[in-house]
């Protein structure tokens, strides 16, 4: 920014797993929105652009998280979204599950959302405004053994109870922290054989759409006198069968 220059007033997101899917879906969503995006992810392709900067790195690595807030904050100035998606899922019997599944799920889903949510949020408190939004998974509230996925409740399990401790930590300081509870979610491109049969996990009869995901997300950042809630994306899985 040149000297003298008015001080940039756009919104600022921060996107995690930006590289595909979900994360790709919300980073264009919101530079649709007018807002200037940080996408994180190990394999974005590299963006300098005025409304788009990518940041490579493994988010379970506090250092990336670091680097993540210090260049967000050079180049824009201010974080007003968080949206914590980056997310690993091994669908395993219990006891099959080896220290290698263990260590990359609790990394990414739990360390990842720790690091870089703990240095967002004084930068939101330095503006008194700011929305964090946490992607769990409708297993937490309805568990399947046909898809046994403890360490996917365990983890996006805590994610959903922390949702609501720094809801209420932070909502006298103008914060909010939500959640988003997904269901099956196709990606864009996909191999229609490899989701065969999983459209009848859902009572609306049909997969998720990434767009489904980010309308969500974007309301709840709309949605000023939300805070502390999850939001089931899934087809009206969480409700029963």
């Amino acid at each position: 920014m040149e000297t003298g220059a008015p001080p940039d007033t756009r919104k600022v997101a921060v996107v995690t797993g930006a590289s595909q899917g979900i994360g790709a879906g919300l980073v264009s969503a919101y530079r649709r929105a007018g807002y200037a995006v940080v996408g994180v992810a190990r394999s974005v392709p590299l963006s300098d652009e005025s409304d788009y900067l990518t940041v490579r790195g493994d988010i379970t690595e506090p250092e990336t998280a670091q680097r993540v807030i210090d260049r967000t904050i050079e180049r824009f100035g201010r974080v007003d979204t968080l949206v914590n998606n980056a997310g690993v899922y091994i669908s395993k019997p219990f006891t099959d599950y080896t220290i290698d599944d263990y260590v990359a799920i609790t990394s990414v889903n739990l360390a990842g959302f720790f690091h870089l949510t703990q240095r967002t949020i004084p930068q939101m408190l330095r503006r008194g405004s700011g929305h964090i939004v946490n992607i769990s998974t409708s297993l937490v509230d309805q568990a399947d053994s046909a898809r046994p996925s403890a360490l996917a409740a365990l983890t996006k399990g805590g994610l959903v109870a922390v949702t609501r401790s720094l809801a209420i930590e932070y909502a006298a300081r103008g914060l909010r922290v939500n959640a988003v509870s997904l269901g099956v979610i196709a990606p864009p491109a996909r191999d229609p054989e490899s989701y065969t049969g999983l459209a009848e996990l859902h009572p609306l009869g049909r997969l998720g759409e990434v767009a489904d995901v980010v309308a969500a997300i974007r309301y709840l950042d709309d949605a000023t006198f939300v805070t502390g809630e999850t939001v089931h994306v899934d087809g009206g899985q969480a409700a029963g069968r």
